[in-house]
């Protein structure tokens, strides 16, 4: 509900990155703020802004210098200091301008600059963290903010810093689908969904369709799969399910992932943060194959909260083989009850709300309206 009535607004500056996992939360905040009658700024580099395409029209965008020293040359690296510190002052001129009423970052470099400027100026500021182990540049600010809002939970934190489980805002497509009847495994046809990031979707690609391709022929035969795989292996992962006579649809992205997760009887998927919370919310049995790439072990901190809840099945890349996945694939499709009761420990994770929780917490920090 907005409270603004008859006066100027409060000004939220959002500062997110360009990867989904930093935008869809950053996107949810700002639409729930937007719907309270907030006006919202995104502010963001210029690569993050090729990716604000689903930001609403009423959402400002505002691009600062910003960089990192994983990409590029010698050159480059030397440059970063100066990219960011040149962003940094832009910043700070934009909040004397137009002062906000609170900040909040989501992770990445792009954040860099509002966050700072608004330690400079001692505004309230918040960070959130999708995963369970903190980015480097939340690492940074933890210490620097007003409060830390954790997705997921328990989040490892520094010493001394104390978190806000908020949860992971998921999109409204998801929300819509919130608790969805979850229809148990049978002897009818089944819907199967394969995800991974583009970075690590290649072993989905190696490993899923073999794993199927050993299932007992009465579970096979009924089937339907979707799978997700880079575009250098859609060619081979056709073939292999062809071959083992399955039923299907392989392509690089899904844009209906939500329905698709509603109607699934079973997920295989990495544990990104946005994936696990579309899981908990929709509250779907699911195998995670955490990325063993991730520099933090992030995901495997985000797929803990689902495997001690007998919610998913845990399977780590080094134990990831064609025979192990078609165990655990019999096992959950041929129990039927276990099923639905992974089902449900997953609903009990959700957070549907996550949005409002953390547009809560940033009107608490704003405090009262001037």
């Amino acid at each position: 509900m907005a409270r603004h009535a008859g006066r100027k607004p409060p000004l939220a500056v959002i500062a997110a990155g360009g990867t989904g996992g930093h935008m869809f939360p950053a996107q949810a905040l700002a639409e729930e703020l937007l719907a309270r009658g907030w006006r919202v700024v995104l502010s963001t580099d210029a690569r993050g802004a090729r990716y604000a395409g689903g930001f609403p029209e009423a959402v400002e965008r505002r691009v600062v210098g910003s960089a990192t020293f994983a990409r590029g040359g010698v050159l480059a690296k030397l440059l970063v200091p100066f990219r960011i510190g040149g962003g940094v002052v832009k910043a700070v001129v934009s909040m004397l301008l137009d002062r906000p009423s609170v900040v909040a970052g989501f992770g990445g470099y792009p954040s860099i600059p509002a966050l700072s400027a608004a330690t400079i100026l001692r505004l309230p500021r918040l960070i959130h963290e999708q995963n369970g182990v903190l980015g480097r540049v939340n690492e940074i600010f933890a210490k620097r903010v007003s409060a830390v809002a954790c997705g997921t939970w328990p989040t490892a934190l520094p010493a001394g810093v104390e978190g806000i489980h908020t949860g992971n805002p998921v999109r409204s497509a998801v929300r819509e689908r919130a608790r969805a009847p979850y229809i148990e495994p049978g002897p009818y046809p089944m819907s199967l969904v394969v995800i991974g990031g583009s970075q690590g979707a290649r072993i989905l690609s190696d490993v899923v369709p073999a794993a199927l391709a050993m299932l007992p022929d009465g579970l096979r035969q009924h089937l339907r799969v979707a799978q997700q795989a880079r575009p250098e292996d859609l060619d081979r992962v056709i073939a292999a399910y062809d071959a083992a006579g399955i039923d299907a649809e392989v392509e690089p992205f899904f844009a209906d992932i939500p329905a698709r997760f509603a109607e699934a009887q079973l997920v295989i998927s990495r544990s990104g943060a946005s994936t696990v919370a579309d899981l908990t919310v929709i509250g779907r049995p699911s195998v995670l194959v955490p990325y063993a790439a991730a520099i933090r072990g992030e995901q495997h901190a985000n797929a803990r909260g689902l495997v001690e809840a007998d919610a998913a099945v845990l399977m780590p890349e080094n134990a990831f083989t064609p025979e192990a996945l078609a165990d655990a694939v019999t096992s959950i499709l041929t129990q039927p009850q276990a099923a639905v009761q992974m089902s449900l420990a997953a609903q009990r994770l959700g957070i549907p709300d996550a949005a409002a929780r953390l547009a809560d917490l940033a009107e608490h920090l704003a405090g009262p309206p001037a």
